[in-house]
């Protein structure tokens, strides 16, 4: 398994990023992925901006923008080097959100332009924005 991309190092990064009790959420950063959203604390979620973007960075060159403009959700369980580095679509959309909201990552069409996608559910495609 990979160091730099793996399930627990997105789940750490990721409840790292959300509000704690009693914090203020008024100036939360909102990102929605393919199954859920969440709202950041703005201050946490930039101080992982360089693990996020590593953590992008090993999936395959295909969802480079600059390279092969993007991929299939239903592939991002694959790394870079063709390996599985996590079996569950949930953690794949955990490391999607964590980009949208840093600005690494997004979709390569609008949500209501999904169902044209081949794949049952009209499932979405997405770039890294490097």
């Amino acid at each position: 398994m990979s160091i730099i991309l793996n399930p627990q190092r997105v789940q750490t990064v990721l409840a790292s990023c959300l509000f704690r009790e009693g914090e203020d959420t008024a100036d939360r950063v909102e990102a929605r992925g393919v199954n859920e959203s969440f709202g950041f604390h703005p201050e946490r979620l930039e101080s992982y901006r360089h693990d996020v973007s590593e953590m992008l960075g090993e999936l395959p060159d295909e969802y480079r923008s600059s390279r092969g403009g993007g991929n299939s959700f239903r592939n991002a369980c694959l790394d870079r080097h063709g390996e599985l580095w996590t079996g569950e679509h949930v953690v794949v959309d955990q490391l999607l959100v964590l980009g949208i909201a840093l600005g690494e990552a997004d979709f390569c069409l609008p949500r209501e332009l999904w169902d044209s996608f081949p794949f049952p559910g009209g499932m979405p495609y997405f770039m890294v924005k490097q």
